[in-house]
């Protein structure tokens, strides 16, 4: 019997623009990139030219701390671009796709007996380890660490999410063979929902499995290491994405290096929402080209989920943890005179100031206003209602503002990532980045703790 856990804090929001569960397959590639910025705590060294040609599988930079942990190209091609920002930060590495990709290969010959410094050895060789995110700080693992244990969780509860369930269809053994692959390296942990016991992604034996039911974030990856084995200081986890286990999979069934991922293209400006096959660092124009509703307002493209992915133009490129590519409403052109006080229909509230709390399961047509200017904050408990974690989250982000590292200790912050404060970002009152301040908090510890 696998043990469950009833999560009860938290919030369902649904969106209008859902993907179907239809999949299509990118057929034309105008350009691709890495961007380093995707990798938290990784400062890059270029490791290629431009005009050089590259494969499958090729380093385009390292780690300059390390210099182990090496970040590949997804695609085979030509360097087109090394594009650099102020004081020559690398912004990305672009290439312009090959027509028939080429892969490099790696040796994976009987890596069902890796030893964990070979498999980590493999994985730091091929790319897949700076896809690997340690707690605490929420950047990219360092390989010299040994973690206690790995993190996977299998599904999401976010608002617009790709359904796992739909995206790992027909890839169910390169996932199960990415866990045995983490799994030599140090005790796994698979967090799964009820409706995907009885699916194709189980059983796999090595992996110790976990029920979480409620809402969200109930898929967070960090709310199921809280439950499970939180966090102390001195200790070090590591997460992966479900995604990024297939490309695991992949790589030991294949020896190549694939980076090709089912991503949801939804929102309620998309035509049709569904399902697309793309690779990692595609061009954002390219996913979008004539799938969205003409529209006589503005349009926010985001980078990946409403709660947790930024804003992008089509000239960005899909995030390399990216899942989701969404297109929203704007709202930045929308004028209403008194709109905050009239009753409505089709807002939605987590306070009964409109009728939503009578429509619980209905869909909304929101746009990304934030409805309000930054105030002071008001220790209400909004966040404690929707933050299932054995954290008192206001008394930690005053901490964080306040820079009392000692408190911020204290709180648990090394338990948490920026994500874990979506919801409570959302339903704050006093319209604070909860985000951005706990990632400048986790940036701040890890200077002072290096």
């Amino acid at each position: 019997m696998k043990q469950s856990y009833k999560i009860k804090k938290g919030l369902d929001l649904q969106l209008e623009g859902k993907a179907a569960p239809t999949l299509d397959s990118l057929l034309f590639r105008t350009e691709v990139a890495l961007v380093p910025d995707d990798f938290h705590g990784v400062v890059p060294r270029v490791l290629v030219k431009e005009g050089e040609s590259v494969l499958c599988g090729t380093p385009l930079f390292a780690d300059k701390a390390t210099g182990r942990i090496k970040f590949v190209s997804p695609v085979s091609g030509k360097v087109t671009m090394v594009e650099r920002g102020e004081r020559r930060k690398v912004m990305s590495i672009r290439i312009q796709p090959d027509t028939r990709q080429a892969y490099k290969e790696f040796q994976v010959d009987g890596w069902e007996k890796f030893s964990a410094e070979e498999m980590t050895g493999l994985l730091l060789e091929s790319g897949m380890f700076g896809m690997l995110r340690q707690r605490p700080y929420d950047v990219v693992a360092c390989p010299e660490d040994t973690p206690k244990a790995i993190f996977v969780s299998a599904f999401s509860k976010m608002p617009l999410a790709a359904d796992f369930s739909y995206v790992v269809e027909g890839q169910e053994e390169d996932f199960k063979n990415g866990l045995r692959g983490l799994a030599r390296i140090a005790k796994l942990y698979l967090g799964i929902c009820p409706e995907q016991v009885n699916t194709g992604i189980l059983p796999v034996k090595e992996a110790d499995v976990r029920i979480f039911d409620g809402p969200n974030p109930a898929g967070n990856v960090g709310v199921q290491i809280n439950h499970i084995d939180p966090v102390n200081k001195g200790e070090v986890v590591w997460t992966m994405a479900p995604e990024e286990v297939i490309f695991i999979g992949r790589l030991l069934r294949t020896g190549k290096v694939d980076m090709t991922r089912r991503i949801a293209l939804a929102g309620a400006e998309v035509k049709e929402p569904r399902y697309m096959e793309v690779s990692v660092g595609t061009k954002i124009a390219d996913i979008l080209n004539g799938q969205l509703e003409e529209a006589g307002h503005r349009q926010r493209i985001i980078n990946g989920n409403p709660f947790v992915g930024h804003q992008d133009t089509e000239e960005g490129f899909l995030g390399a943890h990216s899942t989701e590519l969404c297109v929203l409403p704007d709202g930045g052109d929308v004028d209403e005179a008194f709109g905050w006080i009239l009753p409505r229909l089709n807002q939605f509230s987590t306070s009964r100031s409109y009728f939503s709390w009578l429509q619980p399961k209905k869909a909304y047509n929101l746009d990304c206003r934030i409805k309000g200017g930054e105030r002071h904050m008001i220790m209400s408990a909004e966040y404690e209602k929707v933050f299932p974690m054995d954290i008192y989250p206001s008394y930690l982000i005053k901490a964080i503002i306040t820079g009392d590292i000692d408190r911020q200790e204290a709180l648990g912050i090394y338990e948490v990532a920026p994500e874990d404060f979506a919801v409570a970002e959302f339903v704050c009152s006093s319209k604070l980045e909860l985000q951005r301040i706990v990632r400048e908090g986790l940036d701040t510890l890890r200077k002072e703790n290096a």
